[in-house]
């Protein structure tokens, strides 16, 4: 892991945060317009070979031997980078003291990071969910530098559905009296019992309704008898025992003030904020982007890309993967993701030199008009649902 030191940042809300330290993971050889920005998802961190393994490294698909590679951890994270359980000036942790964030906050702590490290240009930045979002912003606050992206798994604004959801697994946290109002820190008690709780409604949101219902059914934990007459008694569902799982895993490695700040900076996503609206917003942003998402996501529903891809200025296409496992397949589906970054980095590094600005007046005839849309999805500026009309060409990556 690297470190980098920004110094003072202040934030969209007009908050500084003092001394923020940015962590990141680097791959192959900065060459000219080689390099390629990583953003990892919620509950991520900056080492991308191992959440996206079989995809980053020497010889694979994005191909260190190739393209520079870059990925973070988010400012707000608990892998590195300054957040909620990091010291303040004063050397106490930040804890509930700890700064409002939206995802334009993480976007421009990337760039400062990215100058320190002298790089001005990129040939792209790929990201899916959270980091998605991150993408989707990169190409709106810095078209210049960004020259491309790849949004996989994600939405021009949070929805009021995953606003719900999402705020409901803050309020699980909270509600753990170990919470502390977030200043638990430094006395020696965590929320677990609230981030577990979190992760668990968090996880039924990742997967898919038929993929668990064919993994789990109603069937007993072995072992163990859920239908006791007991009140008290420890016979679980085997879906019950897959969730504890989940939870337990998540704990060993993440921080609950973390995972509420992060959780609301997703939820005050929304690209049309201040820039007109989400139509006009994404209508603005000219440089390349190709649009993925997963055929059985819950979370992130189909219908939130083809509305992206419908309205971007300049859109590579939609690839759809797909999948029964739901949102988490922009993360499983290693070959379908292949064909997407393939599909992606033919069409933005031409002939391997790095000139995503030439595709713009092409790209824009990669996708044609054919049937009206009948998947409405809210601009959250003007409160009506996308007009009826041109749809783009889908292309469907074949599952395997």
């Amino acid at each position: 892991m690297k470190y980098v030191q920004l110094g003072d940042f202040t934030t969209q809300a007009g908050a500084v945060i003092p001394q923020v330290r940015i962590a990141y993971e680097m791959w192959g050889q900065q060459r000219g317009n080689n390099v390629i920005l990583v953003e990892h998802a919620l509950t991520g961190d900056a080492d991308a070979c191992s959440w996206w393994p079989g995809l980053i490294g020497p010889g694979l698909v994005i191909d260190t031997d190739r393209y520079c590679v870059i990925c973070t951890n988010v400012l707000g994270g608990c892998s590195g980078s300054t957040g909620p359980g990091t010291p303040a000036p004063d050397g106490r942790a930040w804890g509930s003291r700890f700064p409002a964030l939206c995802i334009r906050d993480m976007v421009a702590a990337e760039r400062q990071l990215l100058a320190l490290l002298g790089i001005d240009e990129l040939l792209g930045v790929i990201g899916g969910s959270m980091g998605g979002a991150r993408a989707l912003e990169w190409a709106a606050m810095y078209p210049e530098m960004a020259g491309s992206a790849c949004v996989i798994a994600t939405s021009a604004r949070s929805s009021a559905w995953q606003i719900g959801i999402q705020t409901a697994q803050i309020c699980a946290v909270e509600a753990d009296p170990d919470w502390q109002n977030g200043d638990y820190y430094d006395t020696g008690r965590c929320p677990d019992r609230g981030l577990g709780a979190a992760r668990r409604i968090a996880h039924l949101t990742y997967r898919g309704e038929r993929e668990l219902d064919a993994r789990f059914g109603s069937a007993p934990q072995k072992g163990e008898e859920p239908f006791s007459a007991y009140r008290n008694s420890q016979g679980r569902f085997a879906v019950e025992s897959y969730l504890d799982h989940q939870a337990s895993k998540l704990l060993q490695r993440f921080d609950a003030g973390t995972y509420v700040a992060l959780t609301h900076a997703v939820n005050r996503h929304d690209i049309g904020r201040e820039r007109g609206g989400v139509k006009e917003a994404l209508a603005s942003i000219t440089i390349p982007v190709l649009v993925a998402g997963v055929d059985t996501d819950l979370l992130y529903p189909l219908h939130q890309q083809e509305f992206l891809t419908e309205h971007l200025g300049n859109p590579l296409g939609l690839d759809t993967i797909v999948s029964h496992v739901g949102h988490d397949g922009f993360l499983t589906e290693t070959e379908q993701l292949q064909d997407v970054f393939t599909h992606y980095l033919d069409a933005v590094d031409l002939n391997g030199r790095g000139e995503p600005h030439l595709l713009q007046e092409r790209a824009s005839g990669l996708c044609s008009a054919d049937v009206g849309s009948t998947r409405p999805f809210a601009d959250a500026s003007s409160a009506e649902p996308y007009a009826r009309g041109q749809k783009v060409t889908t292309q469907k990556v074949t599952a395997r």
